[in-house]
């Protein structure tokens, strides 16, 4: 009993596995066919002259072909209806003529029928006035002739079988049940024929034969043959005219369109003297016009921005330059003043104080405007080593632990276990972090900072966090603009020459790094991320920290990672 349920089951787990197989091989056709079709889609979106033409060809080929299909049709149509009418009226008369022979049989019995009835035939067949240029045929299926007849006589064609098969059973039930005149096309072999048949009543009653002439109908279907090889022909001659009128057309279009493109690919890239060849006043030739005018303008313009600002970076670098000198020389003089000042009046003594806190601002102005000057100029140079991040951030710290306590900031320091090590230019990446902490110190309104580093097989990142004013949304790209204040109405305690976050941004640059800032929205603080390549020239795919705040509260939430803290007020 075990062995049908069996063998259902094994059908059952055959056709699963064809299924399984015909889906596979259906998924490694996609699979391979995929790339290609990439290809194909990429080509039809980026070429306009590709769709064009594949519109109009396809277009122009279903218009062509309904065409073609419409007028070979009526040209069938009407052939047919000619052979028709023709074989009506030879029908016609060939039944009153076979009518008036009939008239002095008397049963149909007597010897000799089949000969007279063959007599009859004959000139059917032949007479242009009884019909003429037919098959003519005859069956005696409501006759009782001679025995001879009870099959089909046909004149002059040999081919009986041919004749037979060509009066369709249909065809025979019409005119001899049901007394109807009928006509049908019917194709024997290679041969086609017109085939009309009507009942010729005998004189006997209830008795009649059937008439049936045949019209070879080769010349019709060869002329219609000829008539839609015709068709095709021109059809596919006008579709081919008509795709390379239009590629002609497109390209025409598509030409200027595309050397607009180049040229302009070529300006954006600095080639402000290319230009477009201006041919004849059509529309294209306005569009090149135009666009040799826009560039010559745009060419204008770029250049004297060029020179406006070769001469502001000249300006800048020659002042900066020349600055030094009287800027040593009251240098000296200041710290002479703040050196005595011990013996002045407490006025005297405060204004030598001033003095000596104004110039350290002044002089760091003119250090960052040198700065800016060489990166303008495209002079500044990346010296990098390995350097331990972990002691240069702590060292950084330490150097604004006098700004941290006179503002009454505590900051605190999260690293992992060092030492963390990249190819870096130390000297900048001090100069990032000094920008970043001072500016934290300086927004945080007395709250803490946390400094935070992490790192990864291809990344370091440090990030500064402030729970002080924060910045309101778009400030985030603002803040490394040159001269960029959020409040240019506060006072301020400490430095800041509107420089330093600008000239950070272009040192983590110089590293093939990125230097981000984040703020939750005002009055929460806001985070400023550096991420920096570990190996000197690398490309940065990712951050190992992240951008946006982690914390909720005053206090920052330190990742897994990082093991060690370290407070410093």
């Amino acid at each position: 009993m075990s062995t049908p349920t069996l063998t259902t089951a094994t059908r059952r787990a055959l056709e699963l596995a064809r299924r399984l197989a015909r889906t596979r091989a259906a998924q490694a056709v996609l699979v391979k066919a995929k790339p290609g079709l990439v290809r194909v889609r990429r080509t039809w979106r980026r070429s306009l002259q590709l769709r064009m033409v594949t519109i109009t060809v396809f277009a122009s080929a279903v218009l062509v072909s309904g065409f073609g299909y419409l007028m070979a049709a009526r040209n069938n149509d009407a052939l047919v209806e000619r052979a028709r009418e023709d074989a009506s009226v030879k029908l016609n008369r060939g039944a009153d003529y076979l009518t008036q022979q009939l008239r002095d049989w008397t049963n149909g019995q007597d010897a000799g029928t089949d000969e007279e009835v063959e007599k009859f035939l004959a000139p059917l067949a032949s007479s242009p006035q009884q019909g003429g240029g037919v098959i003519v045929a005859v069956k005696l299926s409501k006759a009782t002739l001679s025995p001879n007849l009870r099959g089909t006589v046909a004149y002059p064609d040999p081919d009986f079988r041919a004749v037979e098969a060509a009066i369709t059973p249909e065809l025979e039930h019409k005119v001899a049940d049901e007394g109807m005149v009928a006509h049908q096309v019917v194709t024997v072999g290679d041969r086609t024929f017109l085939v009309y048949g009507r009942p010729v009543p005998m004189r006997w009653s209830y008795q009649q034969i059937e008439l049936y002439y045949l019209v070879p109908l080769n010349t019709e279907v060869g002329v219609a043959e000829d008539f839609r090889a015709t068709i095709g022909i021109v059809g596919t001659a006008l579709v081919l005219l008509l795709t390379i009128l239009v590629v002609l057309v497109t390209r025409l279009v598509t030409q200027p369109v595309r050397l607009a493109a180049q040229t302009a690919q070529r300006l954006s890239a600095g080639l402000l003297d290319q230009r477009m060849d201006v041919r004849g006043e059509d529309e294209l030739a306005l569009l090149a016009d135009a666009f040799n005018h826009m560039a010559g303008s745009l060419q204008q313009q770029i250049v004297r921005l060029e020179e406006m600002s070769r001469l502001q970076r000249r300006f800048t670098s020659d002042v900066s330059h020349e600055l030094r000198t009287p800027l040593t020389t009251v240098r000296m003089a200041a710290d002479l003043l703040h050196s005595q000042r011990s013996g002045f009046d407490p006025a005297v003594a405060r204004s030598a104080e001033l003095l000596q806190t104004e110039l350290d601002r002044f002089e760091e102005l003119l250090t960052d405007l040198l700065e800016v000057s060489r990166f303008d100029a495209g002079f500044a140079m990346l010296d990098g080593e390995p350097t331990d991040l972990v002691a240069l951030m702590r060292r950084v710290i330490d150097r604004l632990n006098t700004v941290a306590l006179r503002a009454g900031v505590e900051v605190s320091l999260s690293t992992p276990e060092p030492p963390v090590v990249a190819e870096i230019d130390g000297r900048r990446v001090e100069r990032i972090l000094r920008n970043l902490i001072d500016n934290a110190i300086d927004h945080g309104q007395g709250r803490p900072v946390v400094v935070t580093l992490g790192f990864d097989a291809q990344a370091v990142a440090i990030t500064v966090r402030d729970h002080g004013m924060g910045m309101k949304p778009g400030e985030e790209k603002l803040v490394f603009n040159r001269f960029w204040r959020a409040d240019p109405s506060r006072a301020r305690q400490t430095g800041g020459t509107g420089l330093g976050l600008s000239i950070s941004v272009e040192d983590a640059r110089l590293h093939g790094g990125w230097l981000e800032a984040s703020s939750p929205g005002p009055g929460q603080g806001a985070q400023f991320r550096l991420t920096l390549p570990v190996r000197a020239g690398a490309r940065l795919t990712g951050s190992p920290l992240p951008l946006e705040p982690t914390d909720t509260g005053d206090e920052a939430k330190v990742p897994a990672q990082l093991v060690k803290t370290e407070v410093r007020a």
